[in-house]
């Protein structure tokens, strides 16, 4: 069976377990048409680049799916029909991407720079500059 990528962008009104609830639907209706959905990730509430539908945030969910062409197309209609989907997008690929996706490596990044970001800055001491001035005035 072909493998696809889908992400889709839902709503920034419903809630987050809304969101779950509605890529659960998604992930059954594949099921039941012959594919499984082999990686589910939830990037969250973003930022959209432009207004879609009065909409300026968006929760967006990626699947990794292997399907037959059949259950693609069936969920990219019931996708158009859902008042809740802002807008989806389905690629096919030659392989899954193993592991967390691009984004989710992102966010982990921005962790670890916000951590080290925390911490004293390399180069400069934890002292107040004035004790240091006053300690070169010394003659220390």
């Amino acid at each position: 069976m072909p493998f696809y990528e889908n992400i889709f962008i839902a709503r920034q009104d419903i809630s987050t377990t809304q969101v779950e609830a509605l890529a659960d639907t998604f992930a059954n209706l594949v099921a039941e048409n012959g594919g499984k959905v082999e990686k589910r990730e939830y990037w969250g509430l973003r930022n959209l680049s432009y207004r879609m539908k009065k909409n300026r945030k968006g929760h967006y969910v990626l699947f990794n799916l292997e399907a037959p062409p059949a259950a693609v197309s069936e969920l990219e209609r019931n996708m158009r029909i859902n008042e809740d989907v802002l807008r989806y997008l389905t690629i096919r690929v030659e392989e899954l991407e193993a592991g967390p996706s691009a984004m989710m490596r992102r966010t982990e990044r921005d962790e670890r720079d916000r951590d080290r970001d925390r911490g004293p800055r390399r180069g400069y001491s934890d002292r107040d500059p004035r004790e240091e001035d006053r300690e070169m005035s010394d003659g220390r």
